[in-house]
């Protein structure tokens, strides 16, 4: 039923094409996104540095109803351009990364992201007063819920539960204000969107990120799937875990993900909401660890080491999901095992060729 729904939700977006400007269009999330978009027939400027992961190429790139531009976020003056003609507004452009981002760059996180906010609302608040943009769409994180003692989690711990611990986290917490007071001042509808941990192909190697040893192995990625898939590809045995393993968390496709942004950009119930991206599934650590071993080596038995965890390791993260499907009729449908099936193979390949 949850897959008809979205089906049929994405089905009603697709009568009606939009333009929309997504910042951040070349990064993981991004790639997902716009070609979604694309195949639901919309017009997407895309605006990207490439200072994650290097230029990339998407499948995309020569779509005509792509229009790419290799720029700062942060320019404000670029951003109001581009939004003349947009109906809509995605922000994802951030800096952000795993545990290892938030101790390495624990002040820039916070600078760098305020600027690439300040500069997405204040074109956002032009272009609603002066054009035809409906609202701005903005991926703020679960993050904000690194406090919190609520699970499963609703949208409404984001301010009853304490603040953040993380300049990260705090700072996606900040964006979540700037979206209450451009709305409040300057009438500017808005959609928070609160993704976990997103799971999918085409990530690379963070330019930025400095290598963390994790037993024999050092490591510069952003998400735990590659970082455990690699470790076990360059022979680690036993695998070594940040922490005891006993972490909860709750992953996402990034194709489904992109559809839940979707479904809550285009959604008139959506104005001014917030949504809890996300499957509704919980998973140890240790349990996905065992998942992906069992995709390289079959054979082999399952041995593991538990290394210190890093400040800033949240032991569990369980969304309640409920809102996006009463709202917007959303539901994630793809499962971990299914994700998997799919990265795992695709992170071999990366590593064999030394893109990875």
């Amino acid at each position: 039923m949850a897959k008809y729904e979205n089906r049929k939700l994405i089905n009603e977006h697709e009568q009606s094409e939009m333009r929309i400007l997504v910042t951040g269009s070349a990064g993981f999330i991004g790639g997902y996104l716009v070609e979604e978009l694309l195949k639901q027939d919309h017009t997407v400027i895309g605006v990207d540095n490439y200072s994650k992961y290097g230029k990339v190429e998407k499948s995309y790139d020569k779509n005509p109803n792509y229009e790419f531009h290799e720029n700062d976020a942060k320019d404000v003056r670029l951003l109001k351009r581009l939004l003349v003609d947009c109906d809509h507004f995605i922000a994802l452009a951030a800096m952000v990364g795993g545990i290892t981002y938030c101790h390495e760059f624990a002040y820039d996180l916070l600078a760098e992201n305020e600027r690439i906010t300040i500069a997405g609302f204040d074109a956002a608040i032009d272009a609603h007063q002066k054009h035809r943009l409906k609202k701005i769409t903005f991926l703020s994180s679960s993050m904000v819920y690194e406090s919190t003692t609520v699970f499963p989690t609703p949208e409404s711990a984001a301010r009853s539960s304490a603040p953040p611990q993380s300049t990260y986290g705090f700072q996606k917490l900040a964006c979540e204000y700037f979206a209450q007071g451009a709305r409040e001042q300057y009438q500017l509808p808005y959609t928070i969107i609160r993704p976990f941990n997103c799971v999918g192909t085409g990530e690379g190697k963070a330019m930025t990120g400095k290598e963390v040893e994790s037993g024999n192995v050092k490591l510069a990625m952003s998400h735990v799937v590659p970082d455990l898939a690699i470790k076990i590809l360059r022979g680690q045995d036993p695998l070594h875990i940040l922490g005891d393993g006993k972490q909860v968390r709750h992953y996402i496709y990034g194709a489904d993900l992109a559809k839940g942004i979707i479904a809550a950009t285009f959604s008139d119930k959506a104005l001014n909401e917030d949504y809890n991206i996300s499957s509704a599934r919980s998973t140890t650590v240790l349990e996905l660890a065992e998942m992906i071993w069992q995709r390289i080596h079959p054979n082999k038995s399952f041995k593991y080491v538990s290394d210190p965890a890093l400040q800033h390791d949240i032991t569990k993260v369980a969304p309640d999901v409920s809102k996006a499907k009463k709202h917007l009729g959303y539901e994630a449908t793809t499962s971990l095992e299914e994700m998997l099936d799919e990265v795992v193979p695709w992170i071999v390949k990366q590593v064999e060729i030394g893109a990875l």
